[in-house]
C-alpha cells in the first residue's frame, strides 16, 4: 500500500480491545489475535454463517442490528481471549455443580444460551442504568430545583452523561481494565495507521492517534446526547409513561446514533470534528497508549482480516 487510496475513510474495518488481545471485523469476518503466556501470539479467523439481507441495512434497522451483533461477537471474543490469554482458569471454578448440571441439560448448545443470556442482560442492565435510573433522579432533581418539562429532560441528559462517566472512571481503575484500555488504543492506532495507506509495522503504527470517529465510545456519547434531544420532544409527566417511553424509544435512539457514527466514519469536515469531539473526549479514559507487543498483536489481528479481505488498488474491498 504505497499509493494513496482516493478516499481513505470508511474502509469498513471496525475493532475492539479484549482481555490480551484485539478483535479485528470485516465485511465477512472477523480475527482474534491474543497474547498467549508463552509470549507467542495466538491468531483465529471467524466467518460470519450468514449475510443480512435487505431490511437488516435499512438505514435506523441497520443500526440495531449492528448493536446486538456487535454485542455478541463482543461477549464470544472476550470469553476466547480469556482462554487464550490463561486468565479463565483463575476466576472460574470449571468443575463446578451448576456448570455441571447445565452441560448436562443444554449440551453443545450451552455456549449459545450462555451468550444469549449475557447479551440480554447487559441489554437490560444498561437501559436500566443509563435510562431508567436517570429518569427518577432527573424527576427528583427537579422537584428540588423546580423547573418544568423543559428543565428535567435537560437535567435527565446531563445526568446520564454524569452517570456514564462515573462508570468508566471506577472500571478505569481495574488492573486487566487498564491493561485492556491500552489495547483498546493500540486497536485504535492500527487501524489510525491502515486508514492512512502506511504500511502496517510497529513504527508507524506509534505514529497515530489512538482516537477514533468511529469507537464504540463515541457510539454511546453520541447515544447520550441523541437521546436528550429525543426525549426533550416526548415529554410527559406522567412517572411510568417516561419509563415506558426511554425503554421504548432505545431502538430508535440507537438507530440514530449508529447513522451519526457512520456518516462520521466517512467524511472529514468541521461539522464532523465537532459532532465527534464529545466521543473522542471520552476516549481519553477508554484508551490508553499502548506498549510495542500491544501493537504487534493489534497488527496480527488487522493482517489476518486483510488476508481473507485484501484491497484493490483503489483502496476499496476486493470481495
Amino acid at each position: 500500500m504505497t499509493e494513496k487510496s482516493k478516499n481513505p475513510l470508511g474502509k469498513g474495518i471496525g475493532g475492539q480491545a479484549v482481555l490480551e488481545g484485539v478483535m479485528m471485523r470485516g465485511k465477512t469476518m472477523y480475527s482474534l489475535a491474543v497474547r498467549k503466556p508463552d509470549k507467542t501470539i495466538a491468531v483465529e479467523k471467524t466467518f460470519f454463517k450468514s449475510k443480512p439481507n435487505f431490511i437488516m441495512k435499512l438505514p435506523l434497522i441497520r443500526g440495531v442490528v449492528s448493536f446486538v451483533s456487535s454485542l455478541v461477537v463482543g461477549m464470544k471474543v472476550t470469553g476466547r481471549s480469556a482462554e487464550l490469554a490463561g486468565l479463565e482458569d483463575l476466576e472460574y471454578d470449571q468443575d463446578s455443580k451448576f456448570e455441571r448440571w447445565l452441560e448436562k441439560k443444554f449440551g453443545d448448545k450451552i455456549a449459545d444460551y450462555t451468550i444469549m443470556f449475557s447479551v440480554c442482560l447487559s441489554i437490560v442492565l444498561c437501559i436500566a442504568i443509563f435510562m431508567v435510573l436517570p429518569t427518577f433522579i432527573g424527576g427528583l432533581t427537579t422537584k428540588l430545583v423546580g423547573g418544568g418539562v423543559e428543565v428535567r429532560s435537560v437535567l435527565e441528559g446531563i445526568i446520564r452523561i454524569i452517570i456514564f462517566i462515573i462508570y468508566l472512571l471506577i472500571i478505569s481503575q481495574m488492573k486487566d481494565i487498564k491493561r485492556t484500555f491500552m489495547y483498546h488504543g493500540a486497536e485504535h492506532k492500527t487501524i489510525n495507521c491502515f486508514e492512512s495507506d502506511e504500511e502496517l509495522t510497529v513504527e508507524n503504527v506509534k505514529k497515530h492517534t489512538r482516537f477514533h470517529k468511529r469507537c464504540g465510545t463515541s457510539f454511546l456519547v453520541i447515544v447520550m446526547l441523541v437521546s436528550m434531544v429525543v426525549f426533550f420532544f416526548v415529554r410527559t409527566d406522567t412517572l411510568w409513561l417516561r419509563v415506558v417511553s426511554r425503554i421504548v424509544l432505545v431502538p430508535l435512539i440507537a438507530g440514530i446514533s449508529y447513522e451519526i457514527i457512520r456518516w462520521a466514519g466517512r467524511h472529514d469536515n468541521l461539522l464532523v470534528r465537532i459532532v465527534s469531539a464529545p466521543g473522542i473526549c471520552m476516549q481519553l479514559i477508554t484508551t490508553s497508549e499502548p506498549d510495542d507487543s500491544m501493537i504487534e498483536v493489534a497488527i496480527a489481528s488487522l493482517k489476518a482480516v486483510l488476508e481473507e479481505e485484501p484491497e484493490d488498488e483503489n483502496g476499496n474491498d476486493g470481495k
